[in-house]
């Protein structure tokens, strides 16, 4: 039934659809199945080349069954607020984690971001980050130390002098930024090999259409990126005298 639990049927119907090359999105289709449901499940079992369904159904019932051990415990799955149901907190918390690595992110830092995306602070100290992931401070210190490279967290101390890790709108600005940029040495690599191997040679010119294209992609994607965070900030103060007037930051 949509929404609940897959069954081992489900699965074997995943491993068919896998097996004759389906989408994610036509697999979940045919289950009546959101696609990020029939993603994380590949992501979690093996990926689309490895995926057993009668392995998938006996890992899940294990997960499970250690989930039901250590909840009482709960260090992990702190009091929610606003009436949030934990178990529905704790689930969503899974699939952003797959969605992050299914961008690329590896599993323990794609599980540190998602962790961090579902506190209303957008900030944990190492040691609330191990203990909500029950993984070692090591874990945790490579993962952070990863994703400040990708420009995706920062760190600031608080008060207590701790260091905090913290997400926040205008990482993901920097995020881009870094990616874009990234395109310059491929760029200034083709326009070198355009002089090597000679203006109008067909090597030269394939060189010459990479280099175009990627300069048009950076370009696009820097101003685009600047475009986004100016709405980002844009905010809507309402008066008394003209409650839809916008305010713009300054």
């Amino acid at each position: 039934m949509p929404g609940g639990r897959l069954t081992q049927q489900e699965r074997q119907q995943i491993a068919a659809g896998l097996a004759d090359s389906l989408a994610y999105a036509e697999i979940a289709r045919r289950l009546d199945r959101p696609t990020s449901t029939i993603t994380r499940e590949v992501t979690r079992n093996g990926g689309p080349t490895g995926y057993r369904a009668d392995l998938a159904h006996r890992a899940t019932q294990q997960r499970t069954h250690r989930r039901r051990q250590t909840t009482p415990q709960g260090p992990q799955t702190p009091p929610q607020p606003y009436g949030r149901n934990a178990e529905a907190v704790r689930d969503y918390q899974e699939t952003l984690t797959t969605v992050f690595m299914t961008s690329g992110l590896p599993k323990m830092m794609a599980r540190v971001l998602g962790c961090l995306y579902t506190t209303d602070t957008g900030s944990l100290t190492a040691t609330e980050l191990a203990q909500r992931l029950q993984v070692s401070p090591a874990s945790i210190s490579k993962a952070i130390t990863f994703l400040e490279s990708l420009d995706l967290i920062r760190r600031e101390r608080d008060e207590r002098r701790r260091e905090r890790y913290v997400v926040d709108d205008d990482l993901w600005y920097q995020s881009v930024i870094r990616s874009a940029r990234s395109n310059d040495q491929l760029v200034e690599a083709a326009q070198q090999g355009v002089g090597i191997l000679g203006p109008g040679t067909p090597a030269a010119t394939r060189l010459e259409n990479v280099a175009r294209f990627h300069d048009f992609i950076t370009e696009s994607l820097i101003r685009a990126a600047q475009q986004a965070r100016e709405v980002l900030y844009t905010k809507t103060e309402t008066t008394s005298d003209d409650p839809a007037k916008p305010a713009h930051r300054t």
